[in-house]
């Protein structure tokens, strides 16, 4: 029995007493309460109505590895070589550095409920609910060297922002591997992050893992305890699938794979500067020890974000900074 299939027992609208549980999932009542105890710790509401049983509060929709297969355009499904669906993982990308390993990886795509070692950049943890967050990596195959994939980040947060946007949700894009939400009183959280990781070699061959983890539904519980702003998808797509986005956002980003070596950061330049949270504003730029504050103009061909400072104008590498919009 796992996490899963009872959160399938439970998401049919109907009360399942734990005889009834433990009868369909071939355990004892005992090991039913214990995994219901679970749910409780996992920000999954539960109702319990005495003489009837147990039932979700509301349905949680578990990721459907078929479904979302079956909901790819012809042009995505032709680069995806595999589709993998996990309950629990350390972390799905490297789920996808160890299929690299095992000779495999290329177009492949590892989606998990949820990470017990997610990572962001500069080695932070990312950790979302159960079930409440969208996590998936894609593994591809380059030939050329790490210098054509200059802007790749840039250009995923792109591919989300179209896909949102098709559903009436307005993202705005952080330099580098932001993507945030604006509420309705003009604040920003943040709504997803986008971790690139390549190995191999530096001029030839490589291989690269693109990490991403989407807010779906956030409890308020959950919110309470994050220390920065965050949104989910339905604060303003509330009907949106989970599995439905999971397809439209591969419709989007195999293709760009596909295609990066040759179009390169270019093709996606003047849509991520349409969508720059911090264009014309202040922000804090931390390199290493080092603090300044500085204008923010565009990024450049090449990802590269250009500032205005004291002592004059600086293009910013991605992998050098962190940038924070001051308020």
């Amino acid at each position: 029995m796992t996490i899963g299939d009872l959160i399938r027992l439970l998401s049919d609208g109907e009360f399942h007493s734990g005889e009834q549980l433990g009868e369909r999932l071939g355990v004892s009542r005992t090991a039913v309460w214990k995994q219901l105890k679970k749910l409780e710790a996992m920000d999954i509401p539960l109702e319990a109505v005495k003489g009837q049983g147990y039932r979700l509060s509301a349905p949680l929709e578990l990721l459907d590895g078929s479904r979302i297969v079956a909901e790819l355009s012809r042009k995505g499904r032709q680069h995806l070589a595999r589709l993998f669906v996990e309950e629990t993982l350390p972390s799905s990308n490297e789920f996808i550095r160890q299929r690299f390993a095992q000779g495999a990886g290329h177009g492949e795509v590892c989606l998990v409920e949820q990470q017990s070692a997610g990572r962001g950049r500069r080695g932070r943890v990312w950790t979302t609910p159960w079930g409440r967050a969208l996590m998936l990596s894609v593994g591809w195959r380059f030939e050329t060297g790490v210098v054509a994939l200059e802007g790749l980040s840039l250009a995923v947060g792109v591919a989300l922002s179209r896909v949102l946007e098709r559903h009436g949700v307005s993202s705005r894009l952080k330099w580098p591997n932001d993507v945030l939400l604006e509420d309705g009183e003009g604040n920003l959280g943040k709504l997803a992050g986008i971790l690139v990781e390549i190995s191999g070699d530096a001029a030839g061959p490589c291989e690269v893992v693109v990490g991403m983890g989407i807010n779906f539904d956030l409890p308020t519980s959950f919110r309470e305890r994050i220390e920065q702003k965050v949104a989910a998808v339905h604060d303003q797509a509330s009907s949106l699938s989970r599995n439905r986005l999971a397809a439209e956002l591969l419709d989007e980003l195999m293709p760009l794979l596909a295609e990066y070596e040759t179009s390169g950061f270019v093709a996606w330049q003047g849509e991520w500067n349409a969508r720059h949270a911090f264009q014309g504003c202040q922000v804090e730029v931390q390199r290493g020890q080092q603090r300044f504050t500085a204008t923010a103009e565009t990024v450049d061909a090449s990802g590269n974000l250009w500032v205005c400072h004291e002592r004059g104008r600086e293009r910013l590498g991605g992998g050098e900074i962190s940038v924070r919009g001051r308020t």
